[in-house]
């Protein structure tokens, strides 16, 4: 499934900013109330998965009904969040690219973990991010390429105790060789001078988050 994006809409906080997000050749997984979200919406999930306890028995009936593969777990009797379930499968299938909708929202325990199942596909090879109507958050583990879309700040938040080699070009602020240890906020609120910059590092792991208000 290289040749294609997944997309998964997990029960975060969403809207119809979310949908654009989804384009028609996507492979989409809906978590648990990200799978209601879409149903209700007339998108049809490739898998809808999660332990739906968050949905009512009506709900999930209708998540059944529209979507094409639906897998239904324990609440209990798991080790991973719903939405990580999602993300294992997706990084599985090897995709072009992993989307995390709706990943964002008003628990910032889950939030944390989302923004953690990062690494989980750097690791794998598997380009990832995530996204809501005001953010972009991806990994930096090498170098990454920031395009201007939009995102007026491009933000930089150590992953690991120490990122080093930190070089940045096309940025306002721009590093060289430069070290961010975390709890340092150094490197918030940057922005690009042109079209495109580029974020490289030598160790460690860098979340680049590109943000708007």
């Amino acid at each position: 499934m290289n040749d294609r994006r997944i997309v998964i809409v997990t029960g975060g906080r969403l809207g119809g900013w979310a949908l654009p997000l989804i384009g028609p050749d996507d492979f989409v997984i809906g978590a648990d109330a990200g799978a209601l979200f879409l149903a209700r919406r007339g998108i049809r999930p490739d898998i809808a998965l999660g332990d739906f306890d968050s949905v009512t028995p009506e709900e999930l009936a209708l998540v059944r009904a529209a979507s094409a593969e639906t897998r239904e777990y324990d609440p209990v009797d798991k080790d991973y969040t719903d939405t990580e379930l999602a993300w294992r499968l997706a990084v599985a299938k090897r995709p072009k690219e992993i989307v995390l909708v709706g990943g964002i929202g008003t628990r910032f325990d889950h939030t944390l973990a989302n923004v953690h199942l990062l690494r989980f596909a750097a690791r794998e090879g598997v380009p990832a991010c995530l996204e809501d109507e005001h953010n972009r958050i991806r990994l930096v583990s090498g170098s990454l390429r920031i395009a201007d879309e939009g995102y007026p700040y491009v933000s930089l938040l150590p992953l690991t105790e120490t990122v080093t080699g930190i070089t940045l070009t096309g940025f306002l602020y721009p590093l060289a060789d430069a070290t961010i240890e975390i709890g340092q906020s150094i490197g918030i609120s940057n922005k690009l001078t042109g079209d495109a910059g580029t974020i490289a590092i030598k160790q460690g792991l860098l979340l680049a988050i590109e943000s708007r208000d």
